[in-house]
């Protein structure tokens, strides 16, 4: 690779500037969500655990909510920096790959919610940095990983599969002891009635990376697969891809579970790009070029609506479609329950008391607060954006 120091800053300054727009929207912009709050009051998981540590030290606000998992983002790019180091053969093509890393879909979603996808893809990540460095496999790392998440399953069945390959009985083993004890402790749901929902699961992928990277990144893992060499890194990629298309055929799957595990091909699939536009002469780059547009336009708007998508309960008829309704408009009624001094409330609705109480607004038997209308006298309480009308309670005072 030819060393070009300026795409050394170039890159630290965009991550950076990317952490800070991060950090402004966790703190504005984003209500706590149902899954979450179960996260910070109910639960007890490792997700749990990180949340209610970040909130015991920077106190319970938003901030502190998603804080650690903007921090396992910062850290999973520069883990990815450091994996790509003498990747490519120009570093200009390094820096392209780790921006589009840093702003796909998924792993930028993934960063602002409470959710384990952003913890799986840094652990990956540094599972594969130490393989790199060393060459050899880390087996602290993948028995640490199995009381941190349920899907390092799939990465357990890619090493196994690996393994196979390089002929590691050492590793056959213990990837396949390990995948059989995940399997035991966490289980895999098979109930209810079997549904197809193989569309789905493409759809979903598709919005995780973006259309037309999604559609490169199949024939890039077909490429690979028939005609160059395997890496450690098209087998976990390739396995949690198949495995999530096979479970598709019966059930709606997490898609949490496997998308870390295809996000982290990027670099090889940009690395098959370059060298396939390169070796053409310009007259023939035009296929190329157009997909590289499109590719690019298509995550310039994913950008900015990750930021910037409030102005689309303007144009949306129903605003609960709206992508991320369900992180919305929560701590705003708490701001105007607060503005009432009102400092506790009664609710028919379990997902919202648990939602306002991260904003401290505690169960109590003063107020009724509701979503539904009641033949009672009652404060209309309406929440609008851009002057829409878009979220309406109703508060009843008992006492």
């Amino acid at each position: 690779m030819i060393i070009n120091n300026k795409y050394k800053y170039y890159f630290y300054t965009s991550l950076l500037l990317l952490s800070f727009i991060l950090l402004f929207k966790a703190s504005y912009s984003l209500s706590i969500s149902y899954k979450e709050a179960l996260n910070v009051f109910v639960n007890h998981s490792v997700l749990s655990l990180i949340t209610n540590s970040s909130i015991y030290i920077l106190g319970q606000n938003d901030i502190a909510l998603r804080f650690p998992f903007i921090l396992f983002y910062v850290f999973s790019v520069i883990l990815m920096y450091k994996i790509t180091e003498n990747y490519f053969r120009y570093e200009k093509d390094r820096y392209i790959s780790i921006v589009i890393f840093m702003i796909l879909p998924g792993v930028l979603s993934a960063s602002l919610l409470v959710n384990s996808a952003i913890v799986v893809i840094f652990f990956t990540l540094l599972y594969i940095f130490y393989y790199k460095k060393y060459n050899q496999h880390s087996y602290f790392l993948l028995l640490l990983f199995l009381f941190i998440d349920n899907s390092f399953a799939i990465l357990y069945l890619a090493l196994f599969f690996y393994s196979l390959k390089e002929k590691n009985n050492k590793l056959l083993y213990f990837s396949l002891a390990l995948f059989f004890i995940s399997m035991y402790m966490y289980g895999f749901s098979t109930s209810g009635k079997p549904r197809g929902f193989l569309v789905d699961t493409f759809a979903i992928y598709a919005t995780v990376f973006s259309p037309f990277l999604f559609l490169y990144f199949l024939y890039t893992i077909y490429r690979i697969g028939i005609k160059e060499d395997r890496t450690l890194i098209w087998y976990i990629s390739t396995t949690a891809l198949i495995s999530s298309l096979i479970f598709s055929f019966r059930q709606r799957i997490y898609i949490e579970d496997f998308a870390p595990y295809v996000v982290i091909f990027l670099p090889l699939m940009l690395k098959t790009f370059f060298h396939a536009y390169r070796v053409r002469l310009k007259e023939f780059r035009t296929n190329y070029n157009i997909l590289a547009g499109l590719v690019v336009l298509m995550l310039s708007i994913n950008v900015i609506l990750t930021f910037i998508n409030k102005p689309l309960y303007l144009i949306l008829p129903n605003s609960t479609k709206h992508f991320v309704y369900q992180y919305h408009f929560i701590k705003e009624l708490a701001e105007e329950l607060s503005k009432r001094d009102i400092k506790s409330i009664t609710t028919d609705n379990e997902e919202l008391a648990l939602r306002l109480k991260f904003y401290n607004i505690e169960k109590g038997d003063d107020y009724f607060l509701t979503l539904k209308k009641y033949d009672y006298p009652s404060e209309r309480i309406s929440i609008k954006y851009y002057g829409k009308e878009l979220f309406v309670a109703y508060l009843i005072k008992i006492k």
